[in-house]
């Protein structure tokens, strides 16, 4: 099947500005509920080896397995290396460094840029921090705006369905107000007007496979379980290299729903998860999430959302949706948000109160 021009996916798409269309995947989905035999249980999802990782374990040095260690004895392997050791390292094997969750940062940024060079277009020439980047198959990046090093407040944004690699700055459909990487920025542009962006660092994570479009693989949580099993490892990384700084999870659309299904494994400096725009977090109320955390939710009354059926039945849906006051969620302002996807416009209600949830503060709602 043809790549669909509007989203950059493979497969039946709907479009997210239409709720008559989003009406009929409702329907859709409420078949497909009683009709499709449910997928198997992904288990404990495999983290995927980064690229360069069988020349990397080949070395004689016996240096730590990417994927089967975790990101606090790889922070106390490279802090062992020493600084001309890890810089090594690096330059050897920039796509596993790159990827190596309790690496220091600049130690990352320096192997991403490495491999974004060889990557070639669009990639090598793209600026930035990047904790993440990986061009194989739908790709994944995970880039940083702020100073990491000393920020005391980390907020995390987990983009949700058709995102990949080559829209991340560029946005789904070419619209730019659809890009991790725009939205992350202007939240970090938010809290500078603040005068808090000193003390935060955004991060637009997109280190999972994201499903292609509002497709039966969104109505599933196959792909949500492998990036649950890959931002709670993202996020131990961050404990490894900060463990002063506490943390905010950010999940747009389906990035709830990967936020919902971690939450259970996330470590105490996680104190803040939001969920908006979410067709559900895997869970029908808050206690299933079983986390300390403070849990919000936002859903505008234009955005489809409201549309997708709030259940989980036969291996389809996802549960409750978190802005429904029975999920328990603590609400916050959506009144100007038009649809799906401009939760993280300039000058919205929504903005406002993420802004501040990244930041640790209440959302006080707009005047």
């Amino acid at each position: 099947m043809p790549r669909n021009p509007r989203i950059g996916s493979v497969g039946p798409v709907i479009d997210y500005d239409l709720s008559a269309k989003s009406r009929r995947l409702a329907a859709v989905l409420a078949t497909l509920a009683v009709t499709v035999t449910p997928p198997a249980s992904p288990g404990a999802a495999a983290w995927p080896a980064p690229a360069g990782a069988a020349a990397w374990l080949a070395d004689s040095r016996r240096l730590p397995d990417p994927v089967t260690t975790d990101p606090a004895g790889v922070h106390r392997f490279l802090a062992s290396a020493g600084e001309a050791g890890r810089r090594e390292l690096a330059a050897r094997y920039p796509g596993v460094v790159g990827a190596l969750d309790g690496a220091p940062p600049e130690l990352r940024y320096t192997a991403n840029r490495v491999a974004m060079r060889a990557a070639g277009p669009p990639y090598r020439d793209r600026a930035g921090q990047f904790l993440l980047f990986d061009p194989r198959g739908d790709g994944r990046v995970a880039q940083v705006f702020g100073d990491l090093a000393t920020a005391d407040r980390i907020a995390v944004l987990v983009p949700g369905a058709a995102t990949r690699a080559d829209n991340f700055w560029t946005g789904v459909g070419d619209r730019r107000y659809r890009a991790p990487a725009v939205q992350a920025a202007g939240l970090h542009r938010s809290a500078t007007a603040l005068g808090a962006g000193g003390t935060l660092a955004v991060i637009a994570w997109l280190g999972y496979d994201a499903p292609d479009g509002v497709t039966l693989s969104a109505a599933r949580e196959d792909l949500a379980q492998a990036g649950a099993v890959a931002l709670r490892r993202f996020v131990s990384g961050l404990v490894a290299v900060r463990p002063q700084a506490t943390i905010a999870l950010l999940g747009h659309s389906y990035g709830s729903t990967v936020i919902g299904l971690a939450a259970p494994g996330l470590p105490r400096q996680v104190t803040d998860l939001a969920a908006f725009g979410s067709p559900g977090m895997g869970v029908d109320d808050v206690t299933g999430l079983h986390t300390t955390a403070r849990v919000w939710a936002g859903q505008a009354r234009g955005d489809w959302i409201r549309w997708v059926p709030g259940v989980r039945l036969l291996g389809l849906g996802h549960g409750r949706k978190p802005a429904d006051p029975a999920f328990g969620a603590r609400v916050f302002a959506t009144a100007d948000v038009i649809d799906h996807d401009h939760y993280l416009s300039p000058g919205t209600d929504s903005l406002a109160a993420l802004t501040r949830i990244a930041l640790g503060t209440d959302p006080a709602p707009r005047p």
